[in-house]
C-alpha cells in the first residue's frame, strides 16, 4: 500500500487528500475481492443493431447472430435459472415461442449471470443457481423449446445489450435494429397480466407497423456481475460470527420436533462424528439452510453421537457454521428413536426427513442425499414465486 500511495503521490503532487483517500479504498476494495463500483453499462437503445455473439447453449451447440439469420424476427431474452421472476415467466416464454415460431419469430435465452456472485442468500426460490451445468438441468427440467444460451463467463454479451433485469426482453427486426425492448407483460405473478407488451410489439412488427411503445420499464432480479463475487465472500465470512449450539433432547422432544406446527417445513437430519457419510454430507445441509432460512424453512439437527461425545459433535457444527438448531440425543435407545421418528426408517444413518407445517413427513432419505433432489423438493413445497 506504501508503493501505491507514493506512486499516486509522484504522479500529482497536489492531488488532494480526497482524491487519494479514494484511491486507496478502491484498491483495498481490489485486494480483499469486494466490489468496487456498481456495473452501469447502457442499456441497447431502440434503433441500434444487434451485437454479434458466440455463446455456448444447453444442447452443447455453440450460437450467434448468423444461427437466426432466416427469422423475419428475433427476440432475445436476458433471464437466468434461480430468479424467482425469471422463473414466473418460463412458462409464459415456452407459450410464445410455440405460438410465434411459425409466424419467422425466433426466441432465444441468454443468461447473463456469473454463478461466482449469486449469493446462497439469494437462491431461496430455487434448487439450481445459474452455473452452464445448472442451466443445462433446467432446460431438460423445464422442457425449453428455444435455444438457453450461457453467457457467465466473461458477460461480455451481456456489458453489450445491457440487460438491467432477469427476465427483459430486446426485439429486433429483420435487419437487425432493435424495436422493443422492456418487459414480457405487466405482472410477475403467473395469470394476473392485463397488457401484454412483447406480445403487442411482435404483432405490430408482423403488420408492418412502427412499435407504439418501444420502451417499457423492467422489473426483476438484477444482472449478477462477476464483480459481486466479493458479496458471496463476505456472505461465508459473516457465518463465522454467528453463534452456534448444541442441546439435548430426549424422545418427547424428538416427538414434539416431528409433530412440529412450527408453520413451517422442518428439515430434519440426524447423523453422528463416527458416520463418514454424515460428515460428507453435512457441508450441503447448511448451504440448503442458508438458501431458504429466509423463508418457511427451517433446518434442526439431531446428533446420536454419545453424551460423551458433546464437545466433539459441538466442535463440529462449528466447523461447519452450523447456526441452526442442534440437538444431541446421546441415548442408548436409539431403536425407541427409530420409531418415535419414522417406522419407515430403518435405522441407518444418516437420516434426513422434510417434515410439513402439519407434521407430515414429505420427503425422506436414508444414507447419503443428493443435494440438488432435496433442495428441488424443499423448494416445490415452499414456492418458486413470489406470492
Amino acid at each position: 500500500m506504501k508503493i501505491i500511495i507514493k506512486f499516486v503521490i509522484n504522479i500529482q503532487p497536489r492531488i488532494t487528500m480526497k482524491i487519494l483517500f479514494s484511491f486507496i479504498l478502491l484498491f483495498s476494495g481490489l485486494l480483499i475481492g469486494l466490489p468496487t463500483r456498481a456495473e452501469d453499462f447502457k442499456t441497447l437503445e431502440i434503433g441500434s443493431k444487434a451485437p454479434d455473439f458466440s455463446l455456448k447453449g444447453t444442447d452443447n451447440k455453440t450460437y450467434s447472430l448468423a444461427s437466426f439469420s432466416k427469422s423475419d424476427i428475433l427476440v432475445i431474452i436476458f433471464t437466468c435459472n434461480h430468479c424467482p421472476t425469471a422463473q414466473a415467466y418460463e412458462d409464459r416464454i415456452k407459450d410464445f415461442t410455440s405460438q410465434y415460431k411459425s409466424k419467422g419469430v425466433q426466441l432465444v435465452a441468454i443468461s447473463p449471470n456469473s454463478d461466482a456472485a449469486v449469493r446462497f442468500d439469494e437462491l431461496g426460490y430455487t434448487d439450481l443457481s445459474d452455473s452452464f451445468e445448472e442451466m443445462q438441468m433446467r432446460s431438460k427440467d423445464k422442457a425449453y423449446n428455444f435455444p438457453y444460451l450461457y453467457d457467465g463467463d466473461t458477460q461480455a454479451v451481456a456489458e453489450k445489450y445491457g440487460p438491467v433485469t432477469t427476465p427483459q426482453a430486446f426485439v429486433f427486426d429483420k435487419s437487425r435494429i432493435l424495436r422493443y425492448v422492456g418487459r414480457i407483460d405487466d405482472d410477475e405473478h403467473i395469470g394476473r397480466a392485463k397488457k401484454f407488451d412483447l406480445k403487442e410489439a411482435v404483432d405490430q412488427m408482423l403488420a408492418g407497423q412502427a412499435v407504439k411503445t418501444p420502451e417499457t420499464k423492467v422489473f426483476g432480479c438484477s444482472v449478477k456481475w462477476k464483480s459481486k463475487m466479493g458479496w458471496k465472500n463476505q456472505e461465508v465470512e459473516s457465518w463465522k460470527k454467528e453463534a452456534v449450539s448444541l442441546e439435548q433432547a430426549d424422545i418427547p422432544k424428538i416427538k414434539e420436533l416431528i409433530k412440529n406446527g412450527s408453520g413451517n417445513y422442518r428439515l430434519i437430519n440426524f447423523w453422528a462424528t463416527w458416520c463418514g457419510p454424515c460428515v460428507t454430507e453435512f457441508s450441503s445441509l447448511v448451504e440448503s439452510d442458508r438458501m431458504y432460512r429466509g423463508r418457511e424453512f427451517e433446518f434442526i439437527t439431531v446428533t446420536l453421537d454419545a453424551k460423551v461425545s458433546h464437545d466433539k459433535a459441538l466442535n463440529f457444527l462449528k466447523k461447519k457454521y452450523a447456526s441452526n438448531k442442534n440437538y444431541i440425543f446421546g441415548d442408548e435407545n436409539k431403536y425407541e428413536l427409530i420409531e418415535a421418528v419414522d417406522p419407515k426408517w430403518q435405522g441407518a444413518l444418516p437420516y434426513t426427513i422434510l417434515v410439513s407445517p402439519l407434521g407430515e413427513i414429505v420427503f425422506r432419505q436414508m444414507g447419503i442425499i443428493e443435494p440438488l433432489k432435496l433442495r428441488k423438493a424443499i423448494v416445490e413445497k415452499i414456492g418458486r414465486y413470489y406470492p
